[in-house]
């Protein structure tokens, strides 16, 4: 209960950035953790933000703190820093942007009653979508994911390939879907820290850091009702990453996107 309570304590201390609306279509302390810790439900956290908007920045820092925090006693949070591209022509073309995920955003909108997307938006688990402002919403809307059973979801070693460094193969496997709808089984890459100094734009001047942004996020295969999964899955990076600064993300989610019903999350072996 102390820790939950220093939780709420520190959210409320954080500003709450305005949410701006549009309608227009839309260095990491390494303390997180690299599989499911025993007796802990994993609760995965996207944040779709931009470095365009002023809005966002405080959310950028929640989402840190929150990653390198892990303050929701019996949940690993696994976070996702997801930068969509509709702000790109407002001064400062956000170079972590991707039109993929912009449109993972606009898919949320509909299942979330949402009539146009905007920055910062948390969406917990796929289904509750949280106003990063208010701490005693997130707090309780994290403790209640936190009590949910999940589908087992397990990342074998991520390996770099040692003739190609490019490439990251790794095992990806689940339980049995007991859930009453089929599901996809995505993987994740991003990188655990990125910085960012900001020349033009509403965040002109600033020196921006991410955790977790996002790079790719692709479909690996399905998760029918009552079967599991297990694949190896090759990964490409983008030219210049560095290995070390990469982390997997593995997610059972409703076909829709609907419902997380699992992640993991797991570095390269090094």
């Amino acid at each position: 209960m102390r820790s939950c309570a220093a939780a709420f304590l520190f959210f409320c201390l954080l500003p709450q950035p305005a949410v701006v609306a549009h309608g227009r279509a839309p260095q990491s302390d390494n303390k997180t953790a690299t599989s499911n810790p025993t007796n802990s439900n994993p609760v995965l956290i996207e944040l779709f933000t931009s470095e365009g908007c002023s809005s966002c920045p405080p959310a950028d820092v929640l989402l840190k703190n929150l990653d390198a925090s892990q303050p929701i006693p019996g949940a690993q949070l696994i976070v996702l820093s997801e930068h969509v591209t509709y702000w790109d022509h407002d001064g400062w073309k956000d170079p972590n942007s991707s039109p993929s995920l912009t449109d993972r955003q606009n898919s949320y909108e509909s299942l979330l009653g949402e009539k146009t997307v905007f920055t910062p938006q948390m969406i917990v688990d796929g289904t509750q979508q949280v106003r990063v402002g208010d701490a005693k919403h997130l707090l309780e809307t994290l403790q209640k994911a936190a009590s949910i059973p999940t589908i087992s979801v397990r990342i074998g070693d991520v390996i770099v390939d040692p003739a190609n460094p490019t490439v990251l193969r790794a095992h990806i496997e689940t339980d049995s879907n007991s859930e009453k709808r089929n599901a996809d089984v995505y993987v994740a890459v991003a990188l655990d820290h990125v910085e960012s100094q900001v020349l033009r734009g509403e965040n002109g001047g600033k020196h921006l850091i991410h955790v977790a942004v996002v790079q790719e996020l692709s479909k690996v295969g399905k998760l029918p009702k009552g079967k599991s999964f297990a694949q190896e899955v090759q990964l490409k990076l983008k030219p210049g990453t560095d290995p070390k600064n990469i982390r997997l993300v593995a997610l059972v989610q409703e076909s829709g996107p609907g419902k997380v019903l699992g992640a993991a999350l797991r570095k390269p072996a090094l």
